[in-house]
């Protein structure tokens, strides 16, 4: 009898094991909703996992990029024009998760960099001189806060939800600071 539960927990701690290592690396996309122009986009990550000696316990380490594109029509001051408007951010995160069967809530902190491109197009000829006062570009840097659940189907299959809140006070800390709340629906593998 004691043969057999020695067999058990080995077969255990060798599928935890094993179940870590092919957990090491994560290569995700994602359908992106935010509460700004542009509001919907995609995004990429991926996930290095790292202190992974502890069975339950998930720390690594994220990099991602998100892209956000979209046509305004805008009429302002007797001008009628269109503009693109182009979104996109990457940044790095400390990630920390608790594996809880087949569903990992995670949490995590990062920085980043977000850029804002604004190009009119189709703007009146009387108002051409003004083309270059009406294009936009702006970096800057944010920290962000992240909450998230991934759902373990198949070991290498891994859908997820994540809400993420990001705020620019960094970059400009005397002005209003520019935040931004976005809900991601998305998949990552892993090996």
């Amino acid at each position: 009898m004691s043969t057999i539960r020695f067999l058990i927990l080995i077969i255990l701690l060798t599928g935890s094991n094993n179940e870590f290592a092919l957990a090491q690396m994560e290569i995700g996309a994602s359908y992106e909703l935010r509460d700004e122009e542009p509001q919907n986009g995609f995004g990429v990550r991926i996930e290095k996992g790292f202190l992974n000696f502890v069975p339950i316990v998930d720390i690594g380490m994220r990099a991602h990029f998100s892209f956000f594109s979209d046509e305004n029509k805008v009429e302002s001051a007797g001008l009628s024009y269109s503009e693109d408007l182009t979104n996109y951010d990457f940044g790095i995160a400390l990630i920390a998760g608790i594996g809880v069967g087949l569903i990992e809530p995670y949490v995590g902190v990062g920085l980043g960099s977000t850029t804002v491109d604004i190009k009119p197009k189709d703007v009146d000829s009387v108002s051409l001189i003004l083309e270059d006062d009406l294009e936009v570009n702006e970096s800057n840097i944010y920290w962000n806060m992240l909450i998230g659940s991934k759902v373990t189907i198949i070991p290498i299959l891994k859908p997820f939800v994540e809400y993420r809140y990001s705020n620019t006070s960094l970059s400009n800390p005397k002005e209003v600071n520019m935040t931004t709340s976005r809900v991601i629906f998305g998949v990552s593998l892993s090996f």
